[in-house]
């Protein structure tokens, strides 16, 4: 569960942790239960956040894009000042703690001169920066923002989110803003506070200035006010699940800007947001999803060595659930929807073939929507067209279940038909550490397909 929730924001971490308090001032007989789904969804670089928060009229740091060290030095040579800071343009948490593969510590600089930019860039851009969100892989770094430096006087935290638990928006927010917000919210829960928004009505003046009097901003609530009402018009124009601000800072008495911003977009606003989704770099994602999402397939890989294949997200949770209660691990979750087609369901076999951990396949499908007899052709396409060798166990139920049995009957392939889901997960686990011993033991077992 921990790398499905691996692309949760802060304002989703919190929100999950601290849900029992969110509904506290709701009345206290509400119970709070985490809402968590299997989604892809938008999440760009943090200079197109920063052009977002500009053009809705939030305060940022001048800053410009560079993708090479000599576009780096033309910069910093623009912004006409020798406080600059550097920041790694890679989708991941935890840049400034980081390390690139090469050596360099730190996807965020502090630089005084456009030439120790341009040489710092020239490190950082084409190498992999590794952080706690990334793994050992890390993530390729294609491009360097270059901004001007502030030094804040004091540093607020303030996000909007959509949050299924009060069925539309909510404000989170927080005086004690910066790289520690994540401590201060496990220490102390009551420095954060919520403000629910009504989804018809939208945020109010009162609600926003209500806000900006609990984190210590009465003294400037109009300004404060004025921030918060553009930050939320921004989440509804564009269709945001996310839009956080971390630090909002005042650089000087009554001079705010925004020095870090994270947006998330929801993918079922695609055909709305052509522009802003053309912006969505493919380069960051893993491209096992990247190629599973070309199929309309939801994939998310996992750490074990059993692949799933399942119709629905529900279906997917609860056999990665019985997996694990039989001493298995699943190696993915894979929903192919209730629309593929046998294409959809071979191309799905490739990605989860694709990983080579994978040392059994478990495939469970409830046929409604989705047709037994679809995914039985896929699943003889995949087998044959890739000479699968992995053992394939496959529990079918629902529509044209028994047109599916035959065609496996009839394939000539060694494809395990197993009715009941228990029995199904007991089988592949079993099939799983049979292969996985034989590889430790470097025996070269294969599980032959053809009969």
């Amino acid at each position: 569960m921990a790398t499905i929730l691996r692309g949760f924001g802060l304002a989703e971490n919190l929100a999950i942790k601290n849900g029992t308090k969110i509904l506290g001032s709701l009345g206290g007989s509400q119970i709070w239960q985490p809402q968590v789904q299997q989604k892809r969804n938008l999440n760009v670089h943090e200079h197109i956040s920063y052009t977002l928060l500009k053009e809705a009229g939030i305060q940022v740091p001048k800053f410009g894009v560079a993708k090479s060290k000599a576009e780096a030095k033309e910069i910093a040579k623009s912004l006409n000042t020798n406080d600059l800071v550097l920041k790694a343009q890679v989708l991941a948490g935890g840049r400034g703690r980081g390390h690139f593969k090469k050596g360099l510590r730190g996807g965020v600089k502090m630089v005084f001169s456009p030439e120790e930019a341009e040489d710092l860039c020239g490190k950082m851009i084409g190498d992999f920066l590794i952080t706690k969100q990334t793994g050992e892989k890390g993530r390729i770094c294609n491009a360097v923002m270059v901004a001007e430096r502030k030094f804040p006087r004091k540093e607020y935290y303030f996000a909007v989110m959509m949050e299924r638990s009060f069925q539309g928006p909510v404000i989170i927010a927080s005086s004690q803003g910066g790289v520690n917000i994540e401590e201060v919210a496990a220490e102390n829960p009551d420095a954060i506070t919520y403000e629910p928004i009504d989804i018809i009505t939208g945020l109010s003046k009162e609600q926003a200035e209500r806000v900006a009097t609990k984190v210590g901003l009465g003294s400037q609530k109009e300004k404060t006010t004025e921030m918060l009402l553009k930050m939320y018009q921004l989440f509804l124009k564009k269709d945001a699940l996310l839009v956080e601000i971390n630090p909002y800072a005042e650089e000087s008495p009554g001079n705010f800007f925004a020095l870090d911003a994270k947006f998330r977009f929801d993918d079922n606003a695609a055909f709305r947001q052509k522009e802003l989704f053309a912006l969505r770099d493919w380069t960051q994602e893993d491209q096992k999803e990247v190629a599973a999402a070309k199929f309309d397939l939801n994939y998310i890989a996992l750490d074990g060595n059993i692949g799933c294949m399942v119709n629905g997200a529900g279906l997917a949770m609860a056999t990665m659930d019985i997996i694990s209660l039989h001493g298995g691990s699943p190696a993915n979750f894979l929903d192919v929807g209730g629309g593929a087609t046998a294409q959809a369901v071979k191309e799905a076999f490739k990605i989860i073939t694709a990983d080579p951990k994978c040392h059994a396949i478990l495939v469970n499908i409830f046929g409604g929507i989705m047709r037994c007899d679809v995914i039985a052709e896929g699943i003889i396409a995949a087998a044959k067209e890739l000479s699968i060798k992995l053992p394939i166990v496959c529990r079918l139920q629902g529509t044209n279940v028994d047109d599916a049995k035959v065609l496996i009957g009839n394939s000539g392939l060694k494809i395990l038909p197993v009715d009941n889901l228990d029995e199904a997960a007991r089988l592949v686990v079993k099939l799983s550490k049979i292969v996985s011993m034989a590889k430790d033991a470097k025996l070269g077992i294969n599980f032959e397909m053809p009969l």
